[in-house]
């Protein structure tokens, strides 16, 4: 077998849902080849020389890959993976957006969202909003599937290091021509000094109980004594407390810290399927019978408003 991780990345460094990525490979095999492909992304292929379990890293450079639109990208990819078995991205924004396209391309049924890999034909992943998990399995010649990064560590890498694991090799990339019938504007990016949702080892999430986009400033206020990063329920976030990019939940951002803590949320299955991964769950709810209990390690049946404020005072 041969296992083709396709890498995500900011064109200057290495994303880290793509570390998850290859420890799922890893579990098909050992020879995991990673596809970087974007512009002058020479510092992302050298980061990958030093992870555990690369056998090979392929760098695709072009002006076309620059901002990774799919449609530049997924002809090239589907053509240059017919010689491997997997073809693997991360289930995030890049990677259901790009192998859908490779998928049918290559005439592949697409595996969304895996969370085991149980042998090189039969996977795990979440069906009806994450409250079973099916097993099934592809005859296809070519397995094109996402990875669900929460539920694998990401391999070990050495920044630096002078130990390479892997060999390097680049591909000639460019005759890639951009499509016609897609073009990059523009892109506005939201920065903060609270670490990223997704990759945070401690999130604190509000819900609706929270009651006014103001009174989401007790969330903020706890998140920052704890370095941790701020969730939402997307009931908070169709009532306009909290920006869409703070969404948890089935329709938001999957996330698995060490510690999640849920401020008000019911915890209504949309909800729970984004969250439920996390190792420890502390739940602050008014609400004895709320759902949210029956996942918590932790509950405090408790008014929010008296609650975190005396958390974010002993801090």
């Amino acid at each position: 077998m041969s296992i083709l991780v396709i890498a995500e990345h900011t064109n200057t460094a290495l994303r880290p849902s793509t570390l998850t990525t290859i420890t799922a490979a890893r579990k098909l095999g050992d020879d995991v080849v990673v596809l970087v492909a974007g512009k002058n992304v020479s510092a992302v292929a050298d980061s990958l020389l030093a992870s555990a379990g690369v056998q090979k890293v392929l760098v695709a450079d072009s002006p076309a890959f620059e901002h990774h639109l799919p449609e530049n990208m997924a002809g090239f990819i589907a053509e240059f993976a017919k010689s491997f078995t997997h073809i693997l991205a991360p289930a995030t924004a890049f990677g259901k957006n790009l192998l859908p396209r490779v998928s049918a391309l290559i005439d592949s049924q697409m595996l969304s969202d895996v969370t085991d890999i149980l042998g090189p034909d039969t996977f795990k992943r979440p069906v009806y909003a994450g409250n079973a998990i099916a097993t099934f399995q592809s005859t296809d010649a070519i397995k094109v599937m996402t990875i669900r990064t929460t539920a694998f560590d990401p391999v070990t890498t050495t920044e630096g290091s002078t130990d390479k694991n892997a060999s390097l090799e680049h591909i000639d990339a460019s005759g890639i021509a951009p499509a016609p019938h897609t073009q990059f504007l523009s892109s506005e990016l939201t920065t903060s000094a609270r670490p990223e949702l997704t990759a945070a080892p401690v999130v604190v999430s509000g819900g609706r109980g929270v009651g006014s986009a103001e009174n989401f400033a007790l969330i903020e206020h706890l998140a920052d004594k704890l370095g941790a990063a701020v969730g939402a329920s997307r009931a908070a976030v169709d009532a306009g407390y909290a920006p869409n990019d703070c969404q948890v939940g089935q329709t938001g951002k999957i996330v698995a810290p060490s510690l999640y803590i849920a401020v008000g949320i019911s915890g209504a299955i949309q909800h729970l399927a984004g969250m439920k991964d996390s190792k420890v769950i502390v739940a602050i709810n008014k609400d004895p019978d709320a759902p949210i209990f029956q996942v918590a390690d932790y509950g405090l049946v408790a008014d929010l408003f008296d609650a975190v404020p005396e958390m974010t005072g002993k801090l």
